[in-house]
């Protein structure tokens, strides 16, 4: 319930104490649940202390009080006089204070302002070489977003690796630049990307956020720059990409999935891919083709610049770049016929009907979790209006019913009012349900309380049964690491839970069918649904929550959830409280969906499906593979720079000169200040820049 506010009182006497509640009526015409604030005080009127009357009361106001300190016997008039003086004393010192800030002010402003004329100029000299550099890195950066939903353009994603393989292999750019230019990459990528997530925790936490997702890609810069110069550099950038997400989805506090590329592939021709080697795979094809389009390009230019007599000696080094292309292409043309196979059904395959209700919630942000009891209301509700449909003859009975994550905040297992409440659903619709709510851990005091994220399947007669706990909780909502020091940072801290990963197969039975969980965050990792389909999981549901966000968000866990069913070949059931929740079919088709914040169920018939797909079977096989490359390729490349011998020579100097070497040899690299952007036009590609450039 939300607080009420206390008048104030004059005489500062205790505050009313009100809470506004919710009441809760159903409408008899349209059956909804308007929710109208009524103010019931909690607490009595506080009655006021015996105070005798003062002779003065009638005519002198409130504002005219005689001061604490004023003698007794003082005349009206004199304390009047009193009162403005003291009045005025203070309006001149208010005065004074905002007069000394305004000059304050005044001051700084003056001091910044000449900094800026000092600077403005080395600011400009620094940025004109770079200028070009820096906005194609922002460019890249705003393209891949654009590749997410909502625009889905799959395409900007193979630009953007373009557009950032060219910043990166420009001869001007040294490791501390790649890492500046994939930092700001990042920053210009995950900012608009997820800036739904300042919708639940305000812009400071959202761009803390944004800078440490932001790292990563600056990483990946960096170590780009290092490797550029070893043949077939292409192929390194890919892998050096696709270290960098599985990096970003392991650390720290678990990791931040969010943002993989892949993800931005749901719509274009190359999703099949993710078949054969799940995420990691589709990551790096397209990080390989947008790279070697920028070969291909940067090649051919500098071999048209070149001089005329020299262009039947020297033909253009296209034959990788073309190779690479040819290959991804290749790949995704003879994955596609299985997939799309998968997607209509090989005819044998067992069928079951599988409906999902989304109740919708009061409102959005998070005051629908203080109307716990009208949320799972909301879901009882639909799934009763779908059992009425199913009796008219208006819908085909299901198996099952999947609800969303957190239907029932209120325990089932300890309230019998939230256990009656789905009971009657059950009963209604003669089918088991799969009903989000949290479980209180037993033996926990309240000063150290646990809970668990869990799916249990309701059944009609025995009632809970199978029940999946959420394995992979979410950092700063679900829990709080660190808790004591985080607590002092923000007043934030006190809105994240307590709840708990448990260890589990990540399979529930309901009427038979053997079904894989991932509950909202989950979905969003590998490991997930990959061990539930190893595990025997013959269909995917993902139950979420994501009422605190906006439809974009809803879109881009959707998109992950469309990557599962063609990496494991399963059909998947998405059920939200607000939207969107659809049926997804394993090549990667929206069977059916729901508006997002309306009431709505799902109710269609889906395969079962049993194959083991290779992403499936050696997915972490590849991504363990992909990991050692990355560390070789490093390690090769600082072989090739001959960096440990400028290191050897250089300690060598320092020995026998007896102190520090000098800042610049004629071998030492010139400086990222050094080369301009239209110095380097003979060396664009990148093994044709010279050694000191690195």
């Amino acid at each position: 319930m939300a607080r009420g506010i206390g008048r104030f009182d004059p005489r500062k006497r205790p505050a009313e104490n009100t809470d506004i509640i919710p009441a809760i009526t159903d409408d008899p015409v349209t059956g909804e649940i308007p929710f109208n604030a009524v103010t019931d005080a909690v607490a009595g009127e506080i009655p006021l202390p015996d105070v005798e009357p003062d002779d003065h009361d009638d005519d002198v106001a409130d504002s005219e009080v005689e001061p604490a300190d004023a003698d007794a016997g003082e005349p009206a008039g004199d304390r009047r006089d009193r009162l403005a003086e003291l009045r005025g004393h203070t309006a001149r010192a208010v005065t004074v204070s905002w007069q000394r800030l305004v000059h304050l002010s005044v001051l700084v402003a003056i001091w910044f302002a000449g900094q800026l004329r000092i600077r403005v100029p080395q600011l400009g000299r620094w940025l004109r070489p770079r200028l070009t550099r820096l906005v194609a890195a922002i460019a890249a950066g705003l393209l891949l977003c654009s590749s997410y939903p909502r625009f889905n353009w799959w395409w900007a994603a193979v630009i953007a690796f373009a557009v950032l393989a060219w910043v990166l292999t420009r001869p001007a750019t040294t490791p501390a630049g790649g890492f500046g230019y994939g930092l700001l990459f990042g920053l210009a990528f995950y900012l608009p990307l997820i800036s739904w997530i300042s919708i639940l925790v305000g812009a400071v936490p959202l761009a803390a956020l944004v800078l440490l997702c932001a790292v990563f890609p600056g990483i990946f810069g960096l170590a780009a720059v290092v490797v550029r110069r070893l043949p077939g550099w292409p192929i390194w950038f890919a892998v050096l990409w696709a270290a960098q997400e599985w990096l970003k989805s392991t650390i720290p506090f678990g990791g931040f999935p969010w943002g993989v590329v892949a993800a931005g592939q749901t719509e274009g021709p190359f999703l099949p891919l993710v078949r054969l080697g799940s995420v990691p795979l589709l990551s790096l094809a397209i990080v390989l083709t947008g790279c070697s389009v920028a070969a291909l390009v940067m090649e051919a230019l500098s071999w048209w610049r070149t001089s005329r007599h020299r262009l039947a000696d020297t033909p253009p080094a296209v034959m990788l770049p073309a190779l690479c292309i040819c290959l991804v292409l290749f790949l995704a043309a003879a994955v596609w016929p299985q997939v799309r196979r998968s997607g209509t059904g090989s005819g044998n395959e067992p069928t079951v009907t599988a409906a999902v209700v989304q109740g919708n919630v009061p409102r959005l942000g998070l005051e629908f979790n203080a109307q716990r009891l009208a949320v799972l209301g909301n879901d009882v509700r639909e799934t009763r209006q779908l059992a009425d449909d199913v009796r008219a003859g208006r819908a085909p009975q299901p198996d099952f019913v999947i609800w969303p994550e957190d239907a029932s905040e209120i325990d089932p297992l300890l309230n019998p009012d939230a256990a009656q409440e789905i009971s009657v659903a059950v009963e209604a619709i003669k089918a088991p349900i799969l009903v989000g709510t949290v479980l209180d851990v037993p033996g926990r005091s309240r000063e150290d309380p646990a809970q668990t994220n869990t799916v249990i399947v309701w059944n009609p007669k025995s009632g809970a049964g199978d029940r999946h706990d959420k394995r992979i909780v979410q950092p700063f909502g679900e829990y709080l690491p660190w808790r004591g020091f985080f607590k002092q940072l923000s007043g934030l801290a006190d809105w994240a839970g307590y709840i708990i990963p448990v260890k589990g197969t990540g399979v529930v039975h309901a009427a038979g069918t053997p079904i894989g969980v991932a509950t909202c965050w989950e979905v969003i990792f590998d490991r997930e649904l990959r061990d539930s389909v190893r595990n025997g999981a013959q269909l995917l549901a993902v139950p979420a929550n994501n009422a605190n966000f906006n439809q974009t968000m809803s879109e881009q866990q959707l998109a992950f959830s469309k990557l599962r069913a063609v990496e494991l070949d399963r059909y998947a059931v998405v059920a939200s409280n607000v939207g969107i929740s659809a049926l997804v079919t394993p090549d990667g088709r929206e069977q059916v969906r729901t508006n997002f914040f309306t009431p709505a169920y799902l109710d269609n018939q889906v395969r079962l499906k049993t194959t083991l797909t290779p992403a499936a079977r050696w997915g972490p096989i590849l991504q363990g593979l992909l990991l050692v490359a990355a560390v070789a390729i490093l390690f090769a490349a600082i072989l090739h720079n001959g960096w440990f011998n400028d290191l050897h020579r250089r300690l060598s100097e320092l020995a026998n000169r007896g102190g520090p070497a000098p800042e610049r040899s004629d071998d030492d690299p010139p400086g990222d200040d050094v080369v301009a952007d239209g110095d380097d036009g003979q060396h664009s590609a990148p093994h044709g820049a010279e050694k000191g450039d690195l």
